[in-house]
Order: C-alpha cells, then structure tokens, then sequence
C-alpha cells in the first residue's frame, strides 16, 4: 500500500463486485461479511478500501480511469455477443440495454 495516496481508485475486479457480492449472501442467507480493509486497485497498487469508488466522477487516478474503462467496454462487447445467442437467461433487448449502459460508463471513465 502507498502511504499518503491522495487519489481514488477503482478495484480491479471489477468496481462494485465485492459490494454485490456481499448484498446478494446477506439477502440470501443473513450473512455479511467484513469489507477488506485494502484491494487491490486497476491500478495494481494495494489501496484502502474507503480510498475506492465505482463512480467515474468520483475516481482520480489516471490509470484506474483507464483500467475501468476497458472493463467496461470489454464487458459491453461480451454482452453483445450474449445478445446472439440462443437459450441465454435474457432477452436481446436486455443485454444490448446493457451494453449501452456499460459503453456509457466507459465513456463517462474516458473524460
């Protein structure tokens, strides 16, 4: 971990997912786990949790801007491709839907 890190990060795995992760055990069986207290950020840097963000308006290093941005975009693409395929647990409409909001994201990362 930096000491004295001014910037705000993302996770690396994904912004949010630890946070989903956590919602979706304590809904379904009354469990919640402890946050970590450090993660590892797109930026390859161990950070604090509370020094994290998953909105882009929020993040301030550069390389985690960059980082969140092509997951974003990378996701967008596998949802469009999902959009194709048969017997998938979705509606076209849905993934195509969400693969605008993730294209939306990216370029909200990208300014």
């Amino acid at each position: 971990m930096v000491q004295g890190d001014p910037h705000i990060h993302v996770e690396a795995h994904g912004a949010g997912a630890g946070a989903a992760v956590r919602s979706t055990l304590a809904s379904t069986f009354g469990l919640v786990g402890d946050l970590p207290a450090e993660v590892t950020a797109g930026c390859g840097q161990r950070v604090p949790y509370a020094m994290t963000a998953a909105r882009p308006e929020a993040v301030t290093c550069l390389a985690c801007r960059d980082h969140a941005r092509a997951q974003h975009l990378r996701l967008a693409d596998q949802l469009s491709g999902m959009a194709e395929m048969p017997g998938i647990g979705f509606s076209e409409g849905d993934a195509v839907k969400a693969a605008g909001l993730h294209r939306d994201l990216a370029k909200r990362f990208s300014s």
